[in-house]
């Protein structure tokens, strides 16, 4: 063999070997291409049979409770958990419930079902005062307050404004009050030496800062407007539990009662619960639930897009919170 032939047959080999190595390679990159589609296949055929699978689930049980809600029912409310601008307990979520309860021509009468240990006077005030709407607005349909674990502070703020209130008889009542809660690290930061350094546009502007002290006239100022709100609540109990409230000096001082005591004070009617005050008061067995519930997208967006800064705003804002507690 030659020079030029050697030199030929010693090149096709690595040449030879290159090629099927580049094919190999191809053929595998089309193999795991053609299974990464079919994956992708079978994830979006999934997601599409969930979603055609929910939407015939709610649509179906949409039309179905339509069709319950026209024969003649119990319309039921739940509040549960305390009450503030988010939650079971806000008025966001309890009026509009409240308002589809009454308006639905099936409802004989409501029952709104409560257990909260209270909260925000602003969130309670609403609700209160769309229930008395709705009591004068349907004279004919009674709201009954059917009270579960607790129904305390701003939890009975909203209670006041039923017709009738029902308790369990080791239900916690009652705690008629208001507080402004808070700290104050200003011992703490001189024992190591740290200056709190806050500037304001306003005397008063401070009020409450934590690293601050607070003066004889600050605190005379948030008094005053704890009695304020405290008049406020007081008014609402009169009003709403009218002659059927026993008064005693200890009525509106903040304490809470068990619910066999509550009804000896008139801050409730008697003993019941959903099912019985359907069954026994307003004769209405079939019980049809009108509270405002979270649908699907909803609860993805707070599971996966919950956002960190605007739950330590909320934790900062609700450091020093006004609360019916």
């Amino acid at each position: 063999m030659d020079e030029q032939q050697k030199d030929q047959a010693s090149g096709s080999a690595p040449q030879s070997h290159w090629e099927r190595e580049t094919l190999e390679r191809l053929a595998f990159a089309a193999i795991q291409e053609q299974k990464l589609q079919r994956r992708w296949g079978i994830f979006f055929k999934s997601v599409f049979v969930v979603l055609i699978a929910f939407g015939f689930y709610h649509f179906g049980g949409m039309f179905q409770n339509e069709a319950e809600n026209t024969l003649p029912h119990t319309a039921l409310v739940d509040i549960d958990g305390e009450i503030d601008s988010e939650g079971s307990g806000s008025a966001a979520a309890v009026i509009p419930a409240l308002d589809r309860a009454f308006a639905e021509s099936g409802s004989v009468a409501v029952i709104l079902r409560i257990n909260s240990p209270g909260g925000s006077p602003v969130q309670a005030g609403m609700i209160n005062d769309e229930i008395v709407r709705l009591r004068g607005q349907y004279p004919d349909k009674k709201l009954y307050v059917v009270v579960d674990e607790m129904c305390a502070s701003g939890g009975y703020y909203i209670a006041a404004a039923a017709d009738k209130i029902f308790v369990n008889k080791a239900s916690i009542v009652g705690s008629i009050g208001v507080l402004m809660d808070g700290f104050g690290f200003t011992g703490l930061m001189n024992k190591v030496g740290v200056e709190r350094r806050l500037m304001t546009a306003g005397e008063n502007k401070g009020l409450m800062d934590p690293y601050s002290p607070v003066t004889e006239k600050q605190k005379a100022y948030s008094q005053a407007m704890l009695n304020e709100i405290h008049q406020q609540f007081i008014d609402v109990v009169r009003k709403g539990r009218g002659q059927r409230l026993k008064e005693t000096p200890e009525t509106f001082s903040g304490l809470f009662w068990v619910g066999s005591k509550a009804v000896e004070m008139g801050l409730a009617d008697g003993f019941g619960t959903v099912d019985t005050v359907a069954r026994d008061v307003i004769k209405a067995e079939d019980i049809v639930d009108y509270t405002q519930k979270e649908d699907l997208p909803e609860r993805v967006l707070k599971k996966f897009g919950a956002s960190i800064g605007s739950a330590a705003t909320a934790t900062l804002i609700k450091s020093n919170k006004l609360t019916l507690h």
